[in-house]
């Protein structure tokens, strides 16, 4: 099994990288074995270098694991969904229950945005860099690739124009194989049986879509088991940018965090959504960012003292199984963790429950576990649900904007009368 540390260092798919060097394939690297991508890909949600920043999954991840990862899903052709969560998906997230699952059932999630990046470095979080929807596009393009590319969306007349530039790159990594402009129409009238078919028929390994944040993640995830393209992302601006419409921002504004600035330049519309995104990010600072600095400061502080262990108890009963976090959930702990969650991913179960009521720390690492957990059981029509949290474990979930992972807990506890004790293991974890 590939470890949490492993997978931070050299990308999930670490142990299939090396053989995608020097390929011949649709991607960068050497011809890779189809089943054993397959493997990869089938368990790579619970290997994913995960962490919770303010209720998103965020792939501790730079460029080039980035890139192998959409190598391989590309040279798989199974579903992967690609998401670059920057502030306002944040922001979205926190109003839009569907737009929040889009990104929780995403295959990837590296960081876009600089305030993502900054809030997460803050709380503890190890994210390298910033891992931009544009600048995988730019990398995308590079020599070494024959990845074949359809755009959705756009303004009239861009995708055609980004097509013809990116054709005219002399062996360029990506060419364009169709396009389709849907109109500015309701998700559910853009996904329509001749829409979906059009896109399919097309052939293409990666469907990169621009429809704005919103409806890109809604059309793509309502149409996940529709698509048979492999690779999907939504990308905004980058149409603009490679059509030539806009500007990007010259590269020390986007490592200084100014990209925001540029763009109300050349797109001056944008500054109601800037101000908006703006207010919030100040807000959410003081009542969620300064809060967690110092309440994982002092879990830090108090582990490197005393450190804990974590048993993890499971009792299987009547179709449910619980599993008893006792101690310290930290990032210290997930190998093993990950271990038992993949044990319990093995079985068909009704519903896992999650008993905190032992627990002491949850922290950005666990919690990122616990969300691709979600993502698995959820895969395989499974609930997940969370009992027994203190007054100080619910703080942590809201601190964290995870509430709705809380929300009628009761009501979703088992009610059958059994003994749900039964067939107890418990596995130490130091």
């Amino acid at each position: 099994m590939l470890t949490a540390s492993a997978a931070h260092d050299a990308g999930p798919l670490a142990g299939a990288a090396l053989p995608l060097a020097g390929a011949t394939l649709p991607l960068a690297g050497a011809a890779l074995a189809t089943d054993l991508v397959r493997e990869n890909l089938d368990h790579h949600d619970l290997e994913r270098n995960v962490y919770c920043v303010l209720g998103l999954p965020i792939d501790a991840l730079d460029m080039p694991a980035t890139l192998r990862r959409i190598d391989a899903a590309a040279a798989s052709r199974k579903p992967f969904l690609l998401s670059t969560p920057n502030f306002d998906y944040l922001v979205q997230s926190r109003s839009d229950p569907e737009f929040r699952e889009s990104l929780l059932d995403s295959d990837l999630c590296p960081a876009d945005g600089m305030p993502i990046v900054w809030i997460a470095r803050l709380i503890g979080v190890p994210v390298k860099e910033r891992v931009s929807g544009a600048d995988i596009f730019d990398a995308l393009k590079a020599p070494g690739r024959r990845l074949k590319l359809f755009l959705f969306g756009g303004a009239d007349g861009v995708a055609e124009a980004a097509a013809k530039s990116l054709d005219s790159i002399p062996a360029g990594g990506m060419s364009c194989v169709g396009t389709h402009n849907p109109g500015f129409v309701a998700v559910d009238a853009m996904s329509g049986a001749d829409t979906i078919d059009q896109v399919n028929a097309s052939g293409a390994d990666f469907l990169a879509v621009a429809l704005g944040a919103k409806k890109g993640q809604l059309w793509l995830h309502r149409n996940h088991s529709r698509l048979a393209i492999p690779v999907r992302a939504h990308l905004g601006a980058a149409f603009n940018f490679q059509a030539g419409q806009v500007r990007r921002a010259p590269p020390k504004f986007r490592a200084w965090g100014l990209e925001w600035l540029w763009r109300i330049k050349e797109e001056p519309y944008l500054w109601r959504r800037y101000w908006h995104d703006g207010s919030v990010l100040l807000r959410l600072f003081v009542t969620r960012v300064l809060p967690l600095v110092i309440v994982n400061r002092r879990n830090r502080l108090r582990s490197e003292r005393q450190p804990r262990d974590l048993l993890m108890n499971t009792a299987k009963s009547h179709g449910i199984v619980t599993i008893g976090l006792n101690g310290d959930a930290i990032g210290r702990h997930a190998d093993k963790a990950i271990a038992v969650f993949r044990d319990i991913l093995t079985e068909s179960y009704q519903a896992v429950v999650i008993d905190l009521s032992s627990t002491h720390v949850i922290d950005q690492r666990f919690f990122g576990l616990l969300l691709m957990l979600r993502k698995r059981l959820k895969g395989q029509g499974t609930t997940l649900t969370f009992i027994g949290a203190s007054a100080a474990m619910k703080r942590m979930f809201r601190l964290n904007e995870l509430d709705f992972l809380l929300n009628g807990e009761q009501s979703k506890e088992p009610h059958d009368g059994q003994d749900h004790k039964a067939q107890v293991s418990g596995t130490a974890i130091s």
